[in-house]
């Protein structure tokens, strides 16, 4: 009898909370498990502070490759399959909304490409603004941000304009063919179904570590 090979189906069926988790695996394996020809599911799950049973379940969606006994995974091949699952292979152009404090930062920000992400441009509504560049990346007005990103096929949008004038800029986003948005903007948004958004509160977050570190120190 030929023997048969069995494929798993790599990537159905994975929940967000499993998609939020690999960058993260990913972050260890670049970084703590340099030069190491083998990773454990044991390791994996310490560095995140998660349970074993559930890095290898993890994994199980992204990897055609399963760990072996008393060795685990090979490290070259799991970064190869979660960057290739994250699509970290192919560059996603990114616009930003908001050429402020923070979208200018988001710009200069090297870190992105290692992701697979590439800000190509800005676009603003201040005149000191347009037609300067951060990084070689030009900053737009914003009049011209609906015909820029049907020309090139962008796809995400990270938005970092004022609370007031969030909604409209998503809106704007969308009708254009955006995607995905990462919103930054103190406010909650609308999207559509079929268009993917990510909601940052800044604020918040600091809050809740200030309040951290202060019931940490009493």
């Amino acid at each position: 009898m030929q023997g048969k090979t069995i494929e798993k189906d790599v990537g159905k069926g994975i929940s967000k909370a499993s998609i939020a988790r690999l960058p993260l695996y990913l972050h260890f394996l670049q970084e703590h498990a340099k030069g190491a020809e083998y990773v454990s599911s044991t390791q994996l799950a310490q560095s995140i502070s998660v349970s074993s049973v559930l890095v290898r379940k993890d994994l199980e969606y992204v990897s055609s490759e399963s760990g072996k006994p008393r060795l685990g995974f090979s490290v070259s091949r799991l970064i190869f399959d979660i960057e290739k699952f994250l699509g970290y292979h192919n560059h996603s152009d990114v616009i930003v909304v908001g050429a402020g404090g923070l979208g200018r930062t988001f710009m200069g920000y090297e870190g992105f490409k290692h992701n697979g992400l590439n800000i190509v441009a800005a676009f603003d509504v201040d005149e000191r603004l347009i037609g300067t560049k951060v990084a070689g990346k030009p900053i737009y007005a914003m009049e011209k941000m609906q015909e820029f990103i049907k020309e090139n096929g962008v796809k995400i949008g990270i938005v970092t304009v004022p609370k007031h004038a969030a909604q409209d800029a998503v809106n704007l986003l969308v009708e254009a063919g955006i995607k995905a948005v990462w919103n930054f903007a103190p406010a909650t948004l609308r999207v559509p179904d079929g268009v993917e958004l990510k909601s940052e509160d800044l604020a918040a977050k600091l809050a809740i570590l200030a309040g951290k570190l202060y019931n940490a120190e009493r």
